[in-house]
């Protein structure tokens, strides 16, 4: 009988001790997932340009100042679909980054004028149809070209395309050329012109767009609308495309007057905006209208579902993926205030008032003018 109870309590002291190793084992799991999930979730650190009131709990950019300058720009950090990095008007389509669309807002080119009232320029067809913001782009730019030259023959030939149209031009170009690949057409799921933000341009008087005579109107002044000739003929080597004078894509304002400013393709653009981080130097530049911005990059978090950007306080800003490996962020920084018009007159004569000659100045002048030469 004393062996039966000796042997039910070893089995309870055996259970007991199972038990307590798997309660062990489950809580040390517990805790090393809540410790992963923090640090993945964690928001990006705080860089010299946050400044922030210590001790604030609600803040994830907390960092300690004694004195705060009040000049200087607040950072918070917001939760960014680590998945938009392939969406913006930045994004990055060539041959080495396919396009990930299907949300695209397209607009019809040949309603939209109508109902607009345009008529200096038109779509290819009743088809023909392009993201809403660059509608709005090329109507602006098109409107004052036509108002500088009296030209009204661009026709919008190519615009929006699915993945089965891109897919039908890239076949009937390698059997018109003969060749394994093309040059002209981008591979299908790789053309600019599947994400809504791409045209091509023709002309209904000669159905040929060379971007020369008036049209270089276009090439000069497209990107104050944000757009930019996307092919340039000196970039070949980089974009992998033959220069294409029709094909412009739209970027937004900022971005166009930079890489138009300092002789960019897009693809040299992203490239240069991955050294201006969030924690480093950012690019800032201001436009010939007056108007600055600050842009930094943000490296998107591929092993989480968010990427916590930095954005600052106050100020409007955009976020972009660039198709690749993160998040550009536009900051429109607050332009210097101008004096008014009479404080600007008055500033004007005080200063001519202190560059002029006295009285006495003027007399001695004109005392040393009145000797004659001495020869």
């Amino acid at each position: 009988m004393a062996k039966k109870i000796s042997k039910r309590k070893s089995m309870r002291r055996a259970k007991t001790a199972t038990e307590s190793v798997i309660s062990a084992v489950i809580v040390a799991l517990g805790a090393y997932g809540i410790v992963s999930s923090v640090k993945r979730a964690a928001p990006v650190p705080a860089s010299p340009y946050v400044i922030n009131a210590a001790g604030d709990p609600e803040n994830p950019l907390d960092v300690p100042v004694e004195d705060p300058d009040p000049n200087k720009t607040i950072y918070e950090s917001v939760p960014v679909s680590t998945k938009d990095k392939f969406k913006g008007n930045l994004i990055l389509v060539n041959s080495d980054y396919q396009y990930f669309g299907g949300d695209e807002v397209l607009v019809n080119i040949v309603e939209k004028n109508t109902e607009e009232g345009i008529d200096c320029f038109a779509g290819n067809d009743n088809t023909t149809s392009v993201r809403d913001i660059f509608y709005e782009a090329l109507k602006n730019m098109l409107v004052d070209f036509n108002a500088a030259t009296t030209y009204n023959d661009i026709i919008i030939e190519g615009g929006y395309r699915t993945v089965e149209e891109q897919k039908a031009l890239y076949d009937e170009d390698l059997a018109n050329t003969g060749l394994d690949y093309s040059e002209r057409v981008a591979l299908p799921g790789h053309s600019e012109h599947e994400s809504g933000y791409a045209v091509d341009f023709t002309t209904s008087t000669e159905w040929n767009y060379d971007g020369t005579g008036e049209y270089d109107w276009i090439n000069q002044n497209c990107w104050k609308y944000g757009i930019i000739l996307r092919y340039p003929e000196n970039k070949t080597d980089i974009t992998k495309i033959q220069y294409e004078p029709w094909h412009y894509r739209y970027v937004g304002i900022p971005h166009a007057y930079y890489m138009y400013k300092n002789g960019l393709c897009l693809e040299e653009y992203i490239d240069l905006l991955r050294n201006y981080t969030y924690e480093s130097e950012h690019l800032t530049f201001t436009d010939d209208n007056g108007t600055g911005y600050e842009l930094y990059f943000v490296p998107s978090d591929d092993g989480a579902d968010n990427t916590f950007v930095p954005v600052p306080n106050g100020l409007d800003y955009e976020i972009s993926g660039n198709n690749c490996d993160g998040f550009i962020v536009t900051v429109y920084t607050p332009a210097e205030e101008q004096p008014t018009t009479e404080a600007a007159t008055q500033e004007q004569s005080d200063a001519e008032a202190d560059e002029a000659p006295t009285d006495d100045e003027n007399a001695g002048d004109a005392s040393q003018e009145a000797v004659p030469d001495a020869a």
